[in-house]
């Protein structure tokens, strides 16, 4: 679900909740048409000021936000720990949306990596970014039984193997074998993964919640 529906899912809630709730404890129409228009402007001033993620700010920040950002912090934790088997810097890690707001990114949690030198990449390179661009989504079957997240990283595993020349057959073919990889290697290390997934979200921002010191 996209943050402008869930935002607007959640204005529909309360505005149907009010239409049927209202006449039964002797709540004016007025006050339904006050909450309406409250609605709609949180819609507006969530697309204008949040960029659309008003509601994955408001889903993080009540009280079952936390297991919602431990999921994002599995994932993150995945990419960080394959990244450091395989290689490649990780110039830093973004658990929840409000992280990613304050940072700039549209998203829901990152893993920002050195970038290559060159946009054609050699097999070697590519089968390594395959590892560690699919580590998140395994880490979270690991955990969870199954990813949710992992869109952005499988359409920039694909623009890099398509931009380095090669067929679609080879890169599938690499990229099922660096899955395999990053599975055998990740499910022995499920401890630290864990762990590093609570590291990362002792230090992940919340609305309401102190930063940690």
């Amino acid at each position: 679900m996209t943050s402008g529906a869930l935002t607007a899912g959640v204005v529909v809630l309360l505005v149907s909740l009010g239409a049927v709730a209202g006449p039964l404890v002797g709540l004016s129409p007025w006050w339904l048409t006050v909450f309406v228009a409250l609605g709609l402007g949180s819609l507006t001033l969530d697309a204008a000021r949040f960029g659309g993620r008003g509601g994955h700010l408001l889903a993080e920040a009540l009280p079952g936000g936390q297991e919602r950002l431990r999921r994002i912090a599995i994932h993150e934790a995945g990419h960080a720990l394959a990244a450091t088997s395989d290689g490649l810097v990780v110039q830093r890690v973004l658990v929840g949306s409000l992280a990613c707001l304050r940072a700039g990114v549209d998203s829901g949690g990152c893993t920002e990596f050195a970038l290559p030198e060159s946009v054609k990449l050699s097999a070697e390179d590519l089968r390594r970014w395959s590892r560690v661009l699919q580590a998140g989504m395994v880490a979270e079957s690991l955990i969870y039984g199954g990813s949710v997240g992992g869109d952005d990283d499988r359409a920039l595993l694909g623009r890099l193997w398509g931009l380095s020349g090669f067929d679609v057959a080879t890169a599938r073919m690499e990229q099922r074998r660096a899955r395999r990889e990053v599975e055998q290697a990740l499910r022995d290390r499920r401890v630290e993964i864990e762990a590093e997934a609570e590291r990362l979200l002792q230090a992940a921002p919340r609305f309401g919640r102190r930063p940690p010191p």
